[in-house]
């Protein structure tokens, strides 16, 4: 019965191995992995989530989201802040209004499946 174990243990490993192997050949380089941490911590923040959530539905400027979200402007400004160095949301100058965005359709997936999987 050892020899079996033996031999059965020896063919988990040799599988493994294989395994092994193929991950290592497919794993992304380790700045990509901290980068994608990154994103994921930017997500971390309910403020900031609610924040990409209003610019699902609509472009908008500071003063109105704060409005939104019973929020002072400053606030919202330092969360955008770190939305657009995370490259969520971008923005354009109409006039003297700075109005934000999604940056692309990525954040909205994002943000889409991510509610369809707290909701399963």
């Amino acid at each position: 019965m050892s020899e079996k174990k033996n031999a059965d243990h020896s063919e988990y490993i040799r599988v493994h191995d294989d395994t092994i192997e193929k991950i290592n050949e497919t794993m992304p380089e380790e700045e990509l992995l901290y980068d994608l941490a990154e994103l994921f911590r930017i997500f971390g923040d309910s403020t900031r989530i609610k924040i990409l959530y209003v610019l699902l539905q609509s472009e908008m400027c500071v003063r109105d989201i704060a409005q939104i979200l019973n929020m002072n402007q400053s606030a919202i400004s330092h969360q955008l802040r770190a939305l657009k160095q995370s490259k969520l949301v971008r923005y354009r100058r109409e006039g003297k209004t700075i109005l934000y965005s999604l940056s692309d359709d990525h954040v909205n997936m994002i943000i889409d499946q991510g509610m369809e999987h707290i909701s399963e």
